[in-house]
């Protein structure tokens, strides 16, 4: 898939804001706000439930790399979620 493509569905999803459980999280990682090496996407099933994380890391900027983009919206799309979620910036 395209990578202007994953990230234009991935933007949609996140913009439709707060509809429910279950949710996925996206937080991308990084030394500098510039460059994000990693993303964690963390599947939350319901309320209060505990987490599952899978982690994705690049030598560039992950939010760039069409691979790591393009298992992100097939995770999304597999999970049927109802919520996507995406922290702003790049975490340390």
């Amino acid at each position: 898939m395209n990578i202007d493509k994953a990230k234009k569905r991935i933007a949609k999803l996140v913009k439709k804001g707060f509809d429910g459980y279950p949710l996925i999280s996206l937080e991308y990682f990084g030394k500098t706000s510039d460059s994000a090496t990693k993303v964690v996407i963390s599947f939350v099933a319901q309320e209060n439930a505990e987490p599952q994380k899978q982690a994705f890391s690049s030598d560039t900027d992950a939010r760039k790399d069409e691979a790591i983009q393009s298992t992100l919206v097939k995770i999304i799309e597999r999970s049927d979620v109802r919520t996507v979620v995406e922290v702003e910036g790049v975490s340390k």
